[in-house]
């Protein structure tokens, strides 16, 4: 299992993970549900942190300064993800256009190998969004259809690529609401808190 940082400093299991949606729903008169989405969805993050003397400045720096400020960190893969995964190289490129609203994109598949499995988060090079997989995709000399969500939000052409893992860079604004402050024992760094984190859009 890969090994996740914020900051400097290793994230700790629990982490959630919520998909962010706002979806409204009505009962008409004769009691049917109507359901309506905006089109709009975020990530959002939640985590401990080990504390250590080498990240304790950051970690604390981190929680004081700059919190108007897009920040930007590697996106965590689910554990299970992690252990499927087997692509050859992080960046893979894409076959033709894929336009704004699409949930799927067709992959090169000479561009790399290997098996991705759904629940592989992702980004496209041209725009900051994280994307999920949805289907599982193993890549070799054929060209493969990814199913992705949420939609895709910025067209996309052949001159963009897909990248996964350490390429996979979630660009994010530190929530505010629930800063508890931090605590140190000793003169080392205890407790850093429960630290959340928003999806930058």
């Amino acid at each position: 299992m890969s090994v996740y940082y914020f900051n400097g400093a290793q994230i700790l299991a629990p982490l959630t993970i919520t998909s962010n949606e706002p979806i409204y729903e009505v009962d008409t008169v004769s009691l049917r549900k109507q359901r309506a989405s905006q089109g709009v969805q975020r990530w959002e993050l939640a985590f401990n942190t080990v504390g250590t003397a080498e990240t304790q400045v950051d970690i604390f720096l981190g929680a004081v300064v700059d919190n108007q400020e897009v920040q930007s960190m590697v996106m965590p893969q689910l554990p299970q993800v992690d252990a499927k995964t087997t692509l050859s190289q992080p960046t893979l490129n894409m076959f033709g256009t894929t336009v704004a609203g699409a949930t799927t994109t067709l992959l090169v598949g000479t561009s790399a190998a290997g098996f991705i499995p759904k629940g592989t988060f992702f980004k496209f090079s041209n725009h900051d969004k994280i994307y999920v997989t949805t289907n599982d995709v193993q890549m070799g000399s054929t060209n493969q259809f990814m199913n992705f969500y949420p939609e895709l939000r910025v067209q996309n052409t052949n001159t963009n690529t897909v990248r996964f893992g350490s390429g996979a860079v979630l660009s994010y604004y530190r929530d505010i609401n629930n800063q508890t402050g931090i605590t140190f024992s000793d003169g080392v760094l205890s407790n850093a808190g429960t630290i959340s984190i928003i999806e930058a859009l």
